[in-house]
């Protein structure tokens, strides 16, 4: 159910005054509440996140950067807090950020419906963890959230109109796990021409999130294809051990994550094969020389799970206050 026809947002008193997006937020409360119910159940450490620093995530698949002037010095509004992730690990094994984050997206994802220039994360890691932990481990929040989403805000979905029998493969079955490899191989046998060096192009990773009805993982994207904190695998060369999370019926990503480089010299070696300047990541390689603990973990959407659990048409309207790249907004 939606309350407008556009693919642009309403002005901020028609916004925060319908239906609509008032049931959307209250879902988005029940998320993250059950978010921390699980986590906190197991073991997790939740921090407060950063926003800004000398360094942020680089793998941000052709969006920019914000830089802010810190007391004379050049730093950075947070993409991804996945440098500092690592960086915590230091302190406690397990901990997670609701973590918000700046992304200047390019300007075609607009109109995809699926993308903010200012949105929120749960962002979580773990120490000597491998993908198979963490994907077990967000299989099981996900079903923790959609469970207590269904037992506590029921009335909101009906007002939405979202059928919880959408969610009935979600926590009967086992989300599927699908290489790139073959993702590409369905997408050009249903006519879409994804290239095989690169990640799932936005057409594609709708298309095919339409051709089943439960979440499911595209893993062992191709070197090259993401940013230098994911981990290459000692087994296959070229191949990451990396995964998305795809919700079904088109409403695409939700997640993203994997097993993290943390050697020095390895560290060094990625940022130079992804096109990156050491020197600028002199804070984080200093942690690095000293010693980094092997990690996994993910970067869980907010506004896309609240857009998936509702049924939204736009993600925008999971956000108050939403700012779609390229239209100023408050």
């Amino acid at each position: 159910m939606t309350d407008t026809l556009t693919t642009l947002p309403p002005g901020t008193r028609e916004h925060l005054l319908s239906p609509v997006t008032q049931a959307a937020l209250r879902v988005q409360n029940a998320i993250t509440t059950g978010a921390r119910d699980y986590l906190g159940a197991h073991g997790f450490q939740e921090l407060m996140p950063p926003l800004i620093g000398p360094v942020t995530d680089p793998g941000i698949r052709g969006s920019k950067q914000v830089d802010v002037d810190f007391y004379g010095h050049r730093y950075k509004l947070m993409t991804s807090v996945i440098l500092y992730k690592q960086a915590s690990l230091l302190a406690f094994d397990k901990i997670f950020y609701v973590a918000p984050n700046v992304r200047l997206e390019p300007l075609e994802t607009a109109d995809t419906g699926r993308h903010l220039a200012e949105f929120t994360q749960i962002d979580v890691e773990v120490r000597d963890a491998s993908r198979e932990d963490v994907l077990e481990l967000l299989q099981g929040l996900v079903r923790h959230i959609v469970t207590h989403v269904l037992r506590e805000r029921r009335a909101d979905l009906d007002l939405l109109g979202r059928d919880p029998a959408a969610f009935e493969a979600l926590l009967r079955e086992d989300f599927e796990r699908m290489t790139h490899r073959a993702a590409v191989a369905q997408l050009r046998g249903l006519a879409h021409g994804q290239s095989a060096d690169a990640e799932i192009d936005w057409a594609g990773e709708k298309l095919i999130s339409e051709q089943t009805d439960r979440p499911f993982y595209i893993v062992d994207y191709p070197k090259g294809s993401r940013g230098f904190t994911d981990g290459e695998s000692a087994a296959e060369p070229g191949i990451l051990r990396n995964f998305d999370l795809i919700a079904p019926a088109g409403f695409g990503e939700l997640a993203s994550g994997g097993e993290r480089t943390h050697e020095y010299r390895r560290l060094i070696e990625r940022m130079r094969e992804t096109g990156e300047n050491p020197a600028k990541y002199a804070w984080y390689l200093d942690l690095a020389r000293d010693g980094l603990p092997a990690s996994a973990g993910f970067g869980l959407g907010l506004e896309r799970l609240t857009r998936y659990l509702c049924g939204l048409d736009f993600v925008w309207q999971a956000n108050a206050y939403p700012k779609l790249p390229g239209i100023a907004s408050p």
